[in-house]
């Protein structure tokens, strides 16, 4: 009798979804912070396995022209969602951009001081009166004077060059001794794959608090929008479906972007893989907190603002 009523109620609840009216889908634009790569895995997983559309969302993710747009946009209105980076956050609110951080994507500092392996640098102290190439001035600055600091060293004793975005290839061609900003999933293996291996020296053990390389933004004023949530909810099941099906991520990943299949994007997929937030809704307050304060002794931020004012988990 019961087996009955169940295959009964289960016709009548299949009939109603059958029956009733198909909603249509929420637009939701998210601008990544550059061109489409592995750190963008859970959400191209997320879209392409079809994570973002059971929820009731259709998101399209746009590439920016210029990588300093995304957060500008948001802000602005432009676009629901960004890529961006937990450093540039902090920096951008005190700056009076009214932005919030509602999720991880990446959540450990992907960025490194990298010199050649087989080169003469073995330790930081050795940097001195070397040449240092950065592409980006201001936190990667930063950055560089407090894993200095850490080895007696400062600004002062090393020469700063910049290298604009050809970090890996100046370092390898010999215009510079070592680079910041170099991203350890990336140009470690650019390096390696031209036989040119390179050794990084990871800031978050150089004196510098660890932090989210890549999280999602939204504008300050609409967080209760009901999508994000959504949103996130799809990104997380993107990073459980990345872990528990590696194989069949990547040929999702490489269907969708073929001129991606190459071996640099393979060992940079592999390498960024536990790198991803696996709860990217989730967030910790005090480490926030830990880096504002790192930022303000840096002489980035003039104040810290309680950290409600800029990033939150949403309910």
């Amino acid at each position: 009798m019961f087996r009955i009523f169940s295959r009964i109620l289960l016709s009548i609840t299949i009939g109603f979804y059958l029956t009733s009216p198909v909603q249509a889908a929420e637009k939701l634009s998210v601008m990544l912070d550059w061109f489409v790569n592995p750190d963008h895995a859970p959400l191209i997983i997320a879209k392409e396995k079809g994570f973002f559309k059971a929820t009731g969302l259709d998101v399209k993710l746009i590439t920016p022209a210029d990588p300093n747009d995304p957060p500008k946009l948001v802000a602005a209105g432009k676009v629901d969602l960004a890529v961006s980076y937990q450093p540039q956050l902090h920096v951008q609110v005190a700056e009076g951009l009214p932005l919030i951080r509602i999720g991880t994507l990446v959540s450990t500092p992907l960025n490194s001081l990298v010199v050649l392996k087989n080169g003469p640098i073995k330790s930081i102290k050795d940097l001195k009166g070397k040449k240092i190439g950065f592409s980006v001035g201001g936190f990667e600055d930063a950055l560089l004077a407090a894993m200095l600091s850490k080895h007696g060293l400062s600004l002062k004793d090393i020469i700063l060059i910049n290298v604009n975005f050809s970090l890996s290839p100046s370092i390898v061609a010999g215009k510079v001794d070592a680079v910041i900003g170099a991203f350890r999933n990336f140009e470690l293996n650019q390096m390696d794959i031209v036989n040119k291996p390179g050794r990084a020296f990871f800031p978050e053990e150089e004196g510098v608090p660890p932090y989210d390389e890549l999280i999602i933004v939204a504008h300050k004023g609409k967080v209760s929008d009901p999508r994000y949530r959504k949103f996130l909810n799809a990104l997380e099941l993107g990073v459980q479906y990345l872990l528990n099906h590696p194989k069949e991520s990547w040929a999702a990943f490489t269907s969708a972007h073929k001129n991606l299949n190459d071996e640099l994007n393979k060992r940079a997929w592999r390498d960024t893989m536990p790198r991803f937030a696996l709860r990217p809704a989730a967030f910790d307050k005090v480490r926030y907190q830990r880096f504002a304060k790192f930022l303000k002794k840096q002489g980035l931020i003039k104040d810290i603002k309680p950290v409600a004012d800029y990033a939150i988990e949403l309910p």
